[in-house]
């Protein structure tokens, strides 16, 4: 199998299903490593530099979130998470604090596969080569590079911020409805899924400083969907 083959990092404290996912996750045709708690996980982020991680929520000693947030601190690695049936909150502030996706358990691996591809996808987000830069008052994108700056300072994106942003910039002052922005960026199977789109766009907002009520870049078209402005007031 080739290094470049997607390597996926399974974290959860079910030895059980750390077997089954990275013997799944293999014969998808993925490399594959796993880790029972989330220290030795972070270390292996830090050391493997997977291309993925699944990180489950509910672990002894550090738990999903801490790991999450502390992976965010050096690393902007696509993270999709495990969440128990029945807890929405834990969905939210999971994505609130850098997740990318969630799976909630009891799951079926065709689920994660899916889950999985989408990302991948999105970390991949295809360039047009028509028109290469955007600009709006401090916020410039270069599209060929992928590379984002506010008042000449680089920001750094997941891959889903930077869908997000690379979307609506391509159609700057239009408004672009919720259900569009989820299936251009996540999938079909997303549509209605606006817990994931909101936290994602806040995010965003944070990292390009846009908050407050007087929005200067993305602007909320409420019960409809999201605007970025060209011009500045």
């Amino acid at each position: 199998m080739s290094d470049r083959t997607p390597l996926i990092l399974v974290i959860d404290d079910d030895l059980a299903l750390l077997k089954l996912m990275g013997r799944d996750l293999k014969l998808a045709g993925y490399r594959a490593i796993t880790a029972s708690d989330g220290k030795t996980g972070l270390q292996l982020i830090e050391n493997e530099e997977p291309t993925l991680v699944i990180l489950d929520i509910m672990m002894p000693g550090l738990d999903g979130f801490q790991v999450c947030e502390r992976v965010r601190e050096f690393s902007q690695v696509p993270i999709v998470m495990l969440t128990a049936k029945g807890r929405p909150e834990d969905v939210v502030r999971g994505l609130d604090i850098g997740a990318d996706d969630y799976v909630v358990k009891p799951f079926s691996i065709e689920i994660v596969l899916a889950r999985i591809k989408a990302v991948l996808r999105r970390a991949q987000f295809p360039e047009e080569m028509v028109h290469s830069t955007f600009t709006s008052g401090e916020l410039y994108i270069d599209f060929t590079r992928r590379r984002v700056t506010v008042d000449g300072k680089e920001i750094v994106l997941t891959p889903t911020e930077y869908g997000i942003l690379h979307l609506l910039a391509r159609n700057a002052d239009s408004i672009i409805p919720h259900d569009y922005l989820l299936t251009e960026v996540w999938g079909l199977e997303y549509r209605g899924d606006n817990h994931i789109l909101q936290a994602a766009v806040n995010r965003l907002r944070k990292k390009l400083g846009d908050t407050g009520s007087d929005r200067k870049y993305i602007v909320t078209r409420s019960g409809v969907g999201y605007t970025l402005k060209t011009t500045q007031p």
